[in-house]
């Protein structure tokens, strides 16, 4: 080792470019791994996107006990999303419900939107 010559300026530029060049050949793959995996999770997303049932037009609010209604709902009414005590029911189920006095949310109001008004 004592009869090696040291590197020329020139040797040590082309080193270091190969130096720098593997380096930012493995961070590429890198990320490119990580674009793979963000496209995945994004195509899985869509996918569960399509797949998702429609949301329910109407719902009915039912008591602590479970047992008694307390409301009948639009299927978006941001009140029945808080309850949490809230079923999908059909048209017909809604109207039902409102003919037996049940009583419209007053924040979505179900009955105009059933054309039903007291």
């Amino acid at each position: 080792m004592s009869g090696e010559q040291p590197l020329s300026r020139l040797e040590a530029l082309r080193f270091s470019r190969r130096v720098v060049e593997q380096q930012a050949m493995r961070q590429l793959r890198v990320i490119d791994r990580w674009i793979a995996e963000e496209e995945r999770r994004e195509a899985e997303r869509r996918q569960g996107e399509e797949r998702r049932p429609p949301p329910p037009q109407w719902l009915i609010q039912y008591g602590l006990n479970r047992t008694n209604v307390d409301a009948v709902h639009t299927g978006g009414c941001w009140a029945a999303a808080r309850s949490g005590r809230c079923r999908p029911v059909t048209r017909q189920q809604a109207l039902e419900a409102l003919r037996q006095r049940v009583p419209a949310c007053i924040h979505c109001r179900p009955d105009t939107a059933l054309g039903i008004l007291d």
